[in-house]
Order: structure tokens, then C-alpha cells, then sequence
């Protein structure tokens, strides 16, 4: 399948310098302090005193977002490779698992972008991170946000290995109760939602699932400062204590 770009690419009116808006949203992030999560590192206690409990992997991924044609705030998706060995097919946030040299979840995110979808970590303003989430591959995944403030500088080139799509989305959507379905699963005795959202542009249509729904309807009540108009019940982490029980989690 060719790698295909959606919108943002054709550059639009967007001015090459900040907006009012981006920069007002830039600091109303810089001041957000996520709240405690057993996942984060240092809630976990050493495992030489707690045996049973595990310390995942680290991966990030990066919610670009940025100001669209009508001044809607849009993030940046991928639709992944149907050759990948994992989520094949399936739409994500640009990210992947944290390597040797990545300074913090930031560095991680920017880079997995720049890999994936050839974007230049110096257009991206990285200005928060969010609580931390578990993936159904036991990844510890910290949600980045970053603002892109020209996207006219921003040229998409999706690496075919990885990615077969790039487009963006209103990241209002997630916190609308339009165009989505969502499922009862269950975890370690704990009921939870798992949620599916549709969106089409340009004559495609996309489903945004599971672990990269779950962290959008997250990135959006922080944005927009107010809860989804559904009831979100994500999974509770801090009930993960045997890794051979965990199942349904994605």
C-alpha cells in the first residue's frame, strides 16, 4: 500500500509563527502536574522489596497538535504498516519504546516521529507529559504533548516500513460523545471501557481504538479543561500486580 498524507500538507493559511491560541495553550499546559499513577516510576516500589511487582518497559508516544484551517486545535495520527509485526494496520500516535540515548519521554517521542513520519523535533514545543498508561504488550507509555506551531514547515514523509498513512483529527472528537461505540472489558476483576472512534477524511476512514483512543480522550479533558461527555472508566493500573493475569488490555 502507498504511504498516503492528509490535510495539514497542503499548508493552508496557517501563519509560520505562533498563534495567540497555541501560545495561551502552551502555558496552560506547562502548568499541568498529572496525578500520581502507579505506573509512574516513582510509585513503584524496587522490586528487591516488593517482588511481585514488575517494571515495564518505557515507550512514549506524541500528541502533535496544531492549530487547523477553521482554528480547531487537530492532532497528528498514523495509520501503521500492514507488514508490522504488532497493531498492524491499526491508527496510533507517532511513538515506540524509549532507547539508550533518549534523555527523557520527550526526547523519545520526537524521536520516534521524526522516524516514523519525518518530523523535525526542533517545529515541535513539547510543553507537557501526561499520566502514564499500560500497554496490552506490558509497555509503560507516557503520552507527550507537543505543539507544532508552524505546520506549514511540517512535510510529512512516512517511513513504508512503519507507515502507511499519516492524517490528523480534531482532538475535540474524543471528548464528544459523536461517532463512537465502546465495549465493557475486564482486567484483574475490574471493569473498564475500551473505546472505538470512526472518522473519515478525504474519502477514508479510520478507526481510533484502544490504548491511542483511551490516551486522546485523556489529552483532550486536559486540553479542553472538562471530562468527556461519556463515561470514560479507564482500566486502574495500580490493580496490576500478577503480569500472567493481565489480558484484554490493548
Amino acid at each position: 500500500m502507498a504511504s498516503s498524507t492528509a490535510s495539514f500538507v497542503n499548508g493552508g493559511s496557517s501563519p509560520s509563527f505562533p498563534s495567540q491560541r497555541l501560545l495561551a495553550l502552551a502555558q496552560q499546559l506547562r502548568h499541568y502536574k498529572p496525578p500520581p499513577c502507579s505506573l509512574d516510576e516513582e510509585s513503584v516500589t524496587p522490586v528487591v522489596q516488593n517482588p511481585e511487582k514488575f517494571r515495564p518497559k518505557r515507550a512514549a508516544v506524541l500528541i502533535c497538535l496544531f492549530e487547523g484551517d477553521a482554528g480547531d486545535l487537530r492532532v497528528i495520527l498514523t495509520k501503521r504498516s500492514l507488514t508490522m509485526s504488532t497493531h498492524s494496520g491499526e491508527v496510533s500516535l507517532p511513538g515506540g519504546k524509549a532507547e539508550e540515548g533518549d534523555k527523557d519521554d520527550g526526547d523519545t517521542a520526537t524521536r520516534e516521529a521524526k522516524e516514523e513520519i519525518g518530523l523535525d523535533p526542533s517545529l515541535v514545543n513539547v510543553v507537557t507529559f501526561l499520566e502514564p498508561f499500560l500497554s496490552k504488550h506490558l509497555l509503560r507509555v507516557v503520552p507527550v504533548i507537543g505543539i507544532l506551531n508552524d505546520r506549514k514547515a511540517f512535510k510529512p514523509k512516512p517511513n513504508p516500513a512503519e507507515v502507511d498513512a499519516v492524517f490528523d483529527v480534531p482532538l475535540e472528537m474524543f471528548i464528544k460523545d459523536e461517532n463512537r461505540i465502546a465495549e465493557e472489558r475486564e482486567m484483574m476483576g475490574e471493569k473498564y471501557l475500551l473505546h472505538f472512534f470512526d472518522y473519515e477524511t478525504e474519502n477514508k476512514k479510520y478507526l481510533i481504538w484502544g490504548l491511542t483512543a483511551g490516551i486522546l480522550i485523556r489529552a483532550a479533558s486536559v486540553v479542553y479543561q472538562r471530562p468527556p461527555a461519556f463515561p470514560e472508566q479507564s482500566p486502574k493500573y495500580e490493580f496490576l500486580r500478577d503480569v500472567g493475569k493481565i489480558t484484554n488490555a490493548h
